[in-house]
């Protein structure tokens, strides 16, 4: 017995000590250390088993594929320039917000846009494939979520015809996120000239032990004139049609004009890392970023569009989100499904509370995923006891990913409120400088006020222990969810 007994302490102690090499042997922040190394800890092997393909960041190899798949400077300087002249705006930025990014990130903002928005599925699918059916050179789609179910169908029987009118199709998908759908899916896209892919990240994941990089951007570009991003995925439950979710209350973008320009370059960025036949490797031109005249523009909404990635340590849109944060002078409302911030963005809204800035904050109402739900109630608990107003809404799922700020900013895209968004998603969002459209999320936003439940300290007080536990422990793996 006291053999055995020592044999399994040898075994805890050699567990222990790789736990903690394999886990600091990176550079990681401090709560992705702390949960991993409690996950190897207290599950051994499996822990391991985890952190293979959970864990690690991503290869190397895929990390250059996509890096060396982004515009050169001297290609993306000319579609700075292009959008400049097309505007004939001077060069100078007008506020700090377009500072940070300039000098950051080499982005400018797009002033001759128009931009409409769509808040639940039924609409947003609508004129969706009203503008699919009125392309005329070239259909680029990109989604998370393209499930065969009849929305899906429905949106892939428009990019059949298309293809077959000879239109080029190109379509990225994920299909993790797309619930397995597989080549067969897409035969008749293909045999009439579209082209359908993976995206990179999904290729040989077994072989690569990486499960944890997923492609969560929602983008469609139409001839380089319009494009579509936000919350939205391709499913049925995204036109309310699920029994476990109901309404589904989303927002969804469609832009024309100059602001279409970087959401195309972000298409073809994608689509040239995740390509393996070269024939079909999109040679960027100024054919693909048309100019559009400014007459063509009533009012110039300022648009600015960010894209983000685990392929780069910059988390360039959750500084983004940070910036405009701790900007803010009067009021930030957010809608989010996850509410699972990391300690800079934690820190950022803890900052504006304590400034006295107004913070609301709309989560749903029922789980999506168990533990990122527990891992949520457990921070609104937290800001909601520093002075955030939290809602949760009850009409049906809030899947809407949006920020209003004091009275002309406005963001909204495929980004969550999460580490994972942060971190290990491909995401994509766009910041609005516009008073119009800020006082357009805001009554929407008050609307969703009407279908939503504020939270108070006596419902807190009668969560029962048990509860809190689930809660608490869930935020101590969230990290890694």
């Amino acid at each position: 017995m006291s053999y055995v007994l020592f044999i399994v302490k040898l075994v805890i102690l050699a567990n222990t000590i790789i736990a903690i090499w394999t886990v600091f042997k990176n550079p990681r922040n401090i709560t992705t250390t702390w949960a991993w190394l409690l996950t190897l800890i207290f599950l051994p092997i499996v822990g391991f088993f985890l952190y293979a393909f959970l864990g690690r960041g991503m290869d190397r190899k895929s990390r250059q594929v996509i890096q060396s798949a982004k515009l050169s400077m001297r290609q993306k300087e000319d579609i700075n320039l292009a959008i400049r002249a097309s505007e004939n705006r001077p060069d100078d930025e007008d506020d700090v917000f377009s500072q940070y990014l300039a000098t950051t990130e080499n982005i400018i903002f797009t002033e001759n846009n128009q931009v409409d928005f769509f808040y639940n599925g039924q609409d947003k699918f609508d004129n969706l494939f009203q503008d699919l059916r009125q392309a005329k050179e070239t259909i680029h789609v990109e989604y998370y979520a393209f499930f065969d179910d009849n929305i899906g169908r429905n949106f892939l029987s428009i990019l059949e015809e298309k293809a077959q009118e000879g239109i080029k199709v190109r379509m990225i998908y994920d299909p993790w996120g797309s619930g397995g759908v597989h080549k067969q899916f897409f035969q008749k896209l293909l045999d009439n000239g579209g082209t359908v892919i993976p995206f990179i990240t999904s290729k040989d994941f077994i072989t690569k032990t990486r499960l944890n990089y997923h492609l969560h951007r929602k983008i469609v570009v139409i001839d380089g004139r319009i494009s579509w991003t936000g919350g939205f995925n391709v499913g049925d439950q995204y036109m309310g049609l699920s029994t476990k979710f109901g309404f589904w209350r989303d927002t969804h973008g469609r832009i024309f004009g100059n602001g279409t320009k970087i959401i195309q370059e972000t298409f073809i960025k994608d689509w040239n890392a995740s390509v393996t036949n070269s024939d079909d490797y999109i040679q960027c031109d100024r054919g693909l970023f048309p100019d559009i005249p400014a007459h063509h523009f009533q009012r110039k909404i300022k648009i600015y569009t960010l894209s983000s990635g685990p392929d780069s340590d910059r988390h360039v849109i959750r500084n983004a989100f940070v910036q405009i944060i701790l900007s803010a002078k009067k009021m930030i409302w957010i809608q989010t499904p996850y509410l699972v911030p990391d300690d800079t963005m934690y820190t950022a809204i803890g900052i504006a509370l304590q400034k006295g800035v107004s913070v609301k904050i709309m989560i749903p109402h029922m789980p999506d995923h168990p533990f990122i739900f527990r891992a949520t109630q457990y921070y609104a608990n937290l800001l909601h006891q520093q002075g955030a107003e939290i809602y949760f809404y009850d009409k049906g799922f809030i899947h809407a990913k949006t920020i209003v700020v004091d009275d002309k900013i406005s963001v909204f895209g495929s980004t969550n409120q999460d580490i994972r968004s942060y971190e290990l998603n491909f995401e994509i969002s766009s910041f609005i400088h516009d008073e119009a459209i800020n006082q357009e999320f805001k009554r929407q936003y008050q609307q969703d006020i009407n279908d939503s439940v504020l939270l108070t300290d006596s419902m807190i007080s009668q969560q029962g222990h048990w509860l809190t536990f689930k809660q608490q422990f869930s935020r101590l793996i969230s990290p890694i969810l």
